[in-house]
């Protein structure tokens, strides 16, 4: 089984509009309200794939009750950590093909509610073969809390996908235990190394041999309508991909770390690695719901990628 953890998910709430209009009544056409956060997007994709899934990570409050009461519709199994506080909304206006985003923060967690999720996470461990760790931390956690969950990942022989970035992302890389996987996409990158990383081979090659990826099997970097280049081993990956038309953009990265996530579960090939999480990014992007993908088109879209050794 595969693990989802998701630290600060919220409720993501979808208002469609014709306009928007500011300091003004705006009347919605159309509402969504789904589980969200990204472990939560990558636990929908990974359940839509046929892959036994659960979701753990913290949960409060009445929102916290919604969203496990919307698992429990698909099903998918969960096992969160309760806290004190309200779990978060996040809202998205959409507007004359435009997206305005309002995010709210999040509850504070207590020192004590994070210890109890560690042990929680631990005890986890023993049912399930794969991790994937997605998104920000919520206030109060240390920046080393992935580490922190890296390290008895490591410690009870488990693979990891974490899927952060900023200063959690550098804890965990600059930790003596590593992550599996890592996806940073090209800002992300360049933020890493403090430098800025142009998408040609040869800076990408360069940039991936720095000292912060020592110890990580794979880094993964997306570049967006451009494919993605990889890094397995000593070996280095470059993925083309078709030109496809977008619809919802929002939760393709998510997408492509349940691909990735599959592919490890199943031992798949680094060919057939690269282009599931590729074909499952681009898939979330043709669909306008976040963390959904019709595999009817998948076998196509399998095809028409390339994956090369550069």
């Amino acid at each position: 089984m595969i693990l989802t953890v998701t630290m600060n998910p919220s409720v993501d709430i979808a208002y469609q509009l014709n306009t928007f209009h500011l300091d003004t009544i705006n009347r919605v056409l159309e509402t969504h309200k789904t589980p969200g956060g990204k472990g939560l997007n990558v636990t929908r994709v990974l359940s839509q794939v046929g892959e036994q899934v659960m979701a753990t990570g913290l949960l409060g409050g009445k929102i916290g009750e919604f969203i496990q009461a919307e698992l429990d519709k698909v099903p998918i199994k969960h096992a969160f950590s309760s806290i004190s506080g309200e779990t978060r909304n996040c809202i998205a206006i959409l507007h004359e093909e435009q997206q305005t985003e309002i995010l709210e923060q999040g509850p504070n967690i207590t020192e004590e509610e994070g210890q109890a999720f560690l042990t929680h996470f631990e005890n986890l461990l023993d049912k399930i073969s794969i991790v994937v760790i997605s998104g920000s931390l919520p206030k109060g956690l240390s920046s080393d809390f992935y580490a922190q969950m890296v390290a008895l990942c490591v410690k009870h022989q488990k693979s990891v996908v974490l899927d952060c970035s900023g200063q959690e992302l550098v804890e965990a890389l600059t930790a003596d235990v590593k992550p599996t996987v890592i996806k940073p996409n090209m800002e992300e990158l360049s933020q890493l190394l403090e430098q800025d990383i142009s998408g040609d081979i040869p800076s990408l090659k360069e940039a991936l041999k720095e000292e912060i990826f020592q110890g990580i099997e794979w880094v993964i970097v997306s570049l967006g309508a451009n494919g993605t280049f990889a890094k397995h081993g000593g070996i280095f990956y470059k993925v083309s991909i078709p030109k496809v038309e977008i619809v919802n953009p929002v939760g393709s990265g998510d997408s492509t770390v349940a691909g990735i996530t599959s592919a490890l579960f199943h031992g798949e090939s680094d060919a057939d690695l690269l282009k599931k999480a590729n074909v499952l990014g681009m898939l979330n992007a043709q669909e306008k719901q976040t963390g959904h993908v019709n595999m009817d088109n998948y076998a196509t879209l399998f095809k028409q990628l390339k994956v090369e050794e550069v």
